[in-house]
């Protein structure tokens, strides 16, 4: 993939014109956008870029974070606070989701989302209030390992890093085997509509849109 440089109000403006231009896949009334990418990639602020762009279109959106729909503590470390491969298929409440974000969102859906599911800080459930995301809204939901769950996206824009920007920008360095095992089980930047290299977030470049 050949991929130039663009500045991120570029980007921006390319991916919420393409977003608002399509129509859900799904048959529903609402759009549904991936950010995926590490956490040491700007994915929440990507998401919030393109969200703004699509509001000032006069699209109703709601952003979404899975460090929001963590499991509990017991489940995410049952097998030790820092297993790569609980980390990958064991931290993020998949099911949960599926129940409380896509399945309001489906085709004859109420759209009334949960925003949020559980604190991991407090290990407890956030209690936050349902949103309800009107018919014509656009779901942008950002964190990691999103592809490879057949969650029902109309495009997903992924923030690749290069193994060694991965292991320099990474905190947690006992989870860069999970995203090794993302790359080789899932290859998010084949899978991704757009792909974005962030290895400098200042100056970021993308390969188009798919």
């Amino acid at each position: 993939m050949r991929f130039e440089p663009i500045t991120w109000e570029r980007l921006s403006d390319a991916v919420a014109g393409h977003v608002d231009a399509a129509a859900p896949g799904d048959g529903s009334a609402w759009l549904k956008v991936g950010i995926d990418g590490a956490p040491a990639a700007p994915t929440a602020q990507t998401a919030e870029r393109i969200a703004n762009v699509l509001r000032l279109r006069g699209r109703s959106v709601l952003v979404v974070g899975t460090g929001g729909f963590l499991r509990p503590a017991s489940l995410r470390y049952e097998y030790g606070k820092q297993d790569p491969d609980a980390y990958y298929s064991g931290w993020f409440d998949t099911g949960a989701l599926w129940r409380e974000v896509f399945g309001p969102l489906e085709a004859g859906g109420t759209g009334r989302v949960l925003p949020d599911l559980w604190d991991p800080t407090t290990d407890r459930a956030t209690r936050s209030p349902y949103t309800e995301l009107p018919a014509g809204g656009v779901l942008v939901l950002h964190g990691p390992f999103l592809q490879g769950h057949w969650f029902p996206f109309d495009l997903t824009v992924h923030l690749r890093l290069s193994p060694a920007a991965l292991a320099r920008r990474t905190e947690e360095r006992w989870t860069l085997p999970a995203f090794e095992r993302y790359e080789s089980e899932v290859g998010p930047s084949d899978a991704a509509d757009v792909v974005v290299r962030v290895d400098d977030p200042r100056h970021p470049a993308w390969g188009g849109l798919h």
